[in-house]
């Protein structure tokens, strides 16, 4: 087989799976054959474009045929061999994400939040470093003695990806530091591509007949998950250096003295940069950076406001899954016009009914939109949007586009407006709207295929189980030809292995990846288990605290049982939890008492390995694993610096006062909870006294 130009070659498409094995067959005789002569003899017959060429025709091909890719074949033993999936990785120190603001008043909320925090007055100056946030994929460099050692992405900010071997190939990343660096340094920015770059990096995917990607972002995205980092090191990447993770020892006191440090390390860093110290000048450069951005070279999708004192940052700590010591200002939405054919509504894992607007498909940001959130039936007929209507759609960074207003005067006459059902669109049932709440619920339950598979597709996802493969349409059909209807089936998949392999498009090696990907999944932490069984209002913060205060999986289970009876201690206990209100706490009981649901966890403990919830790392002290409650007004410093500070020393916070609590910290004009200590003789510290302790 001679190599032929890139349009000589018929369409892929056009090939039977026949003419396609014969050809992909000759194709890798012909590479091996170059390989040998290039790599072995120093003897190449062909240019590196036809040799390329040849490539691409074979990937082309074993992509649109999957059954037809072998495990020998030179797609995947070109450069450093291509890992079957990337291995995970736990930061030493969290990854989090930020909070957001839009708007001025979201920005003022921030500053006092931190002034009231801090207890500065308002003529105490409060340093703020603001840089643009820039829309790329989030990434931490990990360097050992100066040299760079591993690299990861923030995955669930708690366990990320191994993306080392493909960072490597980014030329912007030293790979080596200069004398003096601490001995441990995790570097962590962001990974991007320019427009420029993005817009020629389309023009040869769509030459070649390869994926053309929807904006920079996914572009950089798509380009660094590469199982081969022979791909990426053909991509324009490009990184920013902006925080930094764990580190062995101190480089600055501020967030400035961070940039300079990385940038004399040979990072680059985000710019434009300003240090501001009013909420005036905050707003200020933050529309100028608005104004400048269509001359930057990169994406931005707002401006990030961090304190430049790293003390003040410390003693601020984080909430959740964010610091308190920073906010992402995000730029205004961009906005679309365009028709909204069909109004129909989904049923979420909770049985939640949300109108989707159908559109007729629009670019907006960037990303062409097809469809979009209506959020609820009241705001449905807030807006009064109806099928047939011009609408204005809009989308801000990832958040899911929405339809921002109907535009009534081009209504079409006869048009009339969308009745809400009253049963589940999926299941027949009745859907009720409980008094209070805008939701409105199918009552099946899981006799409902939508909150079946939706729950399913929620245990499976990547802030759960993460089960690398298990994609929501694979589920979909698992479920419909009956090979999974509970979670704990999924880890029996193994029987279907056979059948498996004879469906169109899988084969023996797919298979083979999925279950070993299961198979990985078997041990999984409390906190990560406890999100995955999908129970309303549960998110991934209340999970942790959840898995913090019992443990383990048995002693929750057993808690829960105790709390069928609202009278009983367990369930004052449930309620001193953190983030754990009445209606949080009865959605978990009612959870537990249902007689299937108990069942699936007890199904899911026979396959998997739930392992005891692990404290994060706190400085060791006088309470250190004592229950502490805070009440009345403190002095020295604010409630949540208060709160703050325990966690750091070992110490568990409650909201309530009970026999377990161990100390009650009473301020100024403590009331009720003061008196319960009193009466259950538990010990009361002043906040002299408080203090006095932990510095002990």
């Amino acid at each position: 087989m001679s190599p032929k130009k890139k349009n000589q070659f018929p369409p892929v498409a056009g090939l039977n799976v026949l003419e396609a094995g014969a050809e992909a067959a000759q194709l890798r005789r012909e590479i091996k054959r170059h390989d040998i002569l290039y790599h072995q003899k120093d003897a190449p017959e062909i240019s590196d474009a036809a040799y390329d060429a040849l490539r691409k025709r074979l990937e082309n091909i074993e992509t649109a045929f999957p059954a037809l890719a072998t495990q020998d074949s030179p797609t995947h033993k070109v450069g450093a061999k291509p890992a079957r999936e990337f291995a995970k990785v736990k930061h030493a120190v969290p990854m989090l994400s930020l909070a957001n603001a839009f708007s001025a008043e979201d920005v003022d909320d921030f500053v006092a939040r931190v002034r009231k925090f801090l207890r500065l007055s308002d003529d105490e100056k409060l340093e703020i470093l603001a840089e643009p946030k820039i829309d790329g994929l989030s990434c931490s460099l990990r360097y050992e003695n100066g040299v760079f050692t591993q690299a990861a992405t923030r995955g669930d900010g708690e366990e990320g990806e191994d993306v080392t071997a493909n960072v490597k190939t980014i030329k912007s990343i030293p790979q080596k530091l200069p004398k003096g660096v601490p001995e441990i340094l995790e570097v962590r920015g962001e990974i991007y591509m320019t427009r420029a770059d993005f817009e020629k990096l389309n023009k040869e995917q769509a030459k070649n007949e390869d994926k053309v990607f929807a904006n920079p972002r996914n572009a950089a995205a798509g380009s660094l998950r590469q199982l081969d980092p022979n791909i990426t090191a053909e991509r324009p990447l490009k990184f920013f250096g902006y925080a930094l993770g764990e580190i062995s020892s101190p480089i600055a006191e501020t967030q400035e003295g961070i940039r300079k440090k990385l940038t004399q390390w040979g990072f680059d860093v985000p710019e434009p940069e300003a240090l501001l110290d009013t909420p005036e000048k905050i707003v200020s450069f933050h529309a100028k950076t608005y104004e400048a951005r269509p001359k930057i070279k990169y994406d931005l999708d707002g401006v990030v406001y961090k304190l430049n004192d790293l003390e003040y940052q410390r003693r601020l700590g984080f909430i959740s899954r964010s610091p308190r010591w920073a906010v992402a200002h995000k730029f205004p939405a961009e906005q679309a016009e365009t028709i909204l054919r069909k109004i129909t509504v989904q049923v979420g894992r909770t049985g939640t009914l949300t109108p989707v607007a159908e559109l007729e498909p629009i670019n907006v940001g960037g990303v062409m939109v097809s469809r979009a959130t209506l959020h609820n039936e009241d705001e449905l007929q807030r807006k009064d949007v109806r099928e047939g209507d011009y609408v204005i759609i809009q989308r801000a960074g990832d958040v899911i586009p929405q339809v921002v207003k109907s535009l009534a005067e081009k209504r079409t006459r006869g048009s009339k407006p969308f009745v809400f059902p009253d049963h589940c669109p999926e299941c027949g049932s009745l859907a009720v709207r409980e008094e209070g709440e805008v939701a409105r619920r199918c009552t099946g339950g899981l006799v409902c295929p939508a909150q079946a598979v939706e729950r399913l597709k929620h245990f499976a996802s990547r802030s759960a189980f993460d089960i690398e493969g298990l994609g929501d349409k694979i589920i979909q059909s698992f479920w419909e030809e009956k090979m999974i209807r509970t979670p704990a089936d999924i880890f029996r998949l193994e029987k279907y292995a056979a059948d498996l392999k004879e469906r169109e498009g899988w084969g023996e090696l797919s298979v083979k990846n999925l279950l070993d990907a299961i198979e990985q999944r078997r041990t999984i932490s409390l906190d990560r288990f406890i999100y995955a069984l999908g129970i309303r209002q549960v998110g991934q913060a209340t999970a942790k605290k959840l898995a913090q205060r019992y443990g383990s999986i048995d002693h929750l289970l057993d808690q829960m049982k105790q709390c069928e009876n609202r009278e009983s201690e367990a369930f004052q206990a449930l309620l001193e939890i953190d983030d754990v209100g009445p209606s949080v706490a009865e959605d978990l009981v009612d959870f537990f008492s249902e007689r299937r649901n108990r069942k699936a966890v007890n199904d899911l403990q026979r396959e998997l390995t739930i392992e005891d919830y692990v404290a994060a790392k706190t400085r060791a002290s006088a309470v250190t694993g004592k229950t502490v409650v805070f009440t009345g007004k403190l002095v020295t410093m604010g409630r949540e610096e208060a709160k703050a500070q325990a966690e750091s020393l070992g110490a568990k916070v409650a909201g309530g006062v009970s026999k377990n609590t161990d100390y009650v910290v009473a301020g100024e004009d403590a009331g009720s909870k003061l008196k319960k200590a009193a009466e259950l003789g538990v010990k009361v510290l002043s906040e002299e006294e408080w203090q006095a302790l932990v510095k002990a």
